[in-house]
């Protein structure tokens, strides 16, 4: 049976990358696509979500609107993402409309749905929490209805990507990981000290564009705009895989190893705004709340989403 999943993110390129590897497997059951204010505005993630799935075939899927900004602070946005999120690829306007139904009303009615029927979801959430928390403000209930939250997010052992010591989708919303974080949902966290050992390089790009069939000059244009050129930084030319591997770890969790902690988010210190701090050796006297993908299998990861992403090939 395919896994109940929804998938929160804010599109964005490797939300783009990350949603047409997951249309092409049967393994995942999408429920519907939840659009936040992120990389880009709420507008402009909703109308890219739309356009991934005309692109990806699968317009049977919802998506959703969901919460125009922050809980609390002003919206920030992607730095890498181009002026449209999708770099300078240019994709036909949706013909797909948005759901009417709030993205957080969806999250909240999907759970309980799954309570009555004594089953759970598991929700990936690719940019910032605050879709979730404003759910789980809503209605603390929910979380008996999750399985698990499989995020990008965070960083502890690397540096932060937005400042000196956060990521980006924390601290889009550190208000809002705090309440995903301190919420009883089991959770495993993909942070930057993953994302950053899976580099897009140039080769691979190239090797994605050969095999991606009807997908491949959108596909390759999106890759090609994700290059960083800070070798300095990630030691090749390319970029970090950031969401994605949330795709990957659902289809392939024996490519990542996990390591237990206690995670703390930073929301009300300005120097360092959204930082993520794991207790690692139990400090805190508090029991752990999250598995932490300290180490992917960066060769196979990418064998994986080689044969996904073929997939637009033998269905031309």
């Amino acid at each position: 049976m395919a896994l109940p999943i929804i998938i929160d993110c804010d599109p964005g390129i490797d939300d783009a990358i990350a949603l047409l590897s997951a249309f092409v497997s049967p393994e995942l059951n999408i429920l519907g696509i939840c659009a936040v204010c992120g990389n880009q505005p709420l507008e402009r993630t909703v109308r890219n979500a739309l356009q991934i799935t005309e692109l990806g075939g699968r317009s049977d899927i919802p998506v959703y609107a969901g919460c125009y900004r922050p809980m609390f602070r002003a919206p920030i946005h992607g730095q890498f993402h181009g002026q449209n999120g999708l770099g300078k690829t240019e994709l036909p306007p949706p013909v797909k409309e948005v759901e009417s139904l709030h993205a957080v009303n969806f999250l909240i009615e999907s759970c309980e749905s799954a309570i009555a029927r004594q089953e759970k979801i598991t929700l990936c959430s690719l940019g910032p929490l605050t879709n979730l928390a404003t759910a789980l403000s809503m209605k603390p209930s929910i979380a008996g209805g999750i399985e698990r939250l499989v995020l990008m997010g965070g960083a502890y052992r690397e540096a932060g990507n937005r400042s000196m010591t956060s990521e980006f989708n924390m601290l889009a919303d550190p208000h809002a990981a705090h309440v995903v974080f301190s919420s009883q949902i089991p959770t495993v966290v993909l942070s930057l000290d993953a994302t950053h050992q899976a580099i897009l390089t140039p080769e691979h790009v190239a090797r994605f564009i050969a095999v991606s069939g009807r997908i491949s000059q959108p596909l390759g244009e999106l890759m090609a705009f994700w290059d960083r050129n800070d070798v300095r930084r990630y030691g090749s030319r390319g970029g970090p895989l950031h969401d994605p591997l949330v795709i990957a770890y659902l289809l392939a969790p024996a490519l990542f190893t996990t390591e237990k902690a206690r995670v703390f988010v930073e929301h009300e210190s300005e120097l360092c705004m959204g930082q993520t701090v794991a207790d690692w050796y139990g400090k805190s006297g508090q029991e752990p709340n999250v598995e932490i993908v300290t180490h992917v299998n960066a060769e196979k990861v990418f064998a994986l989403f080689y044969g996904l992403l073929a997939r637009y090939a033998e269905n031309s």
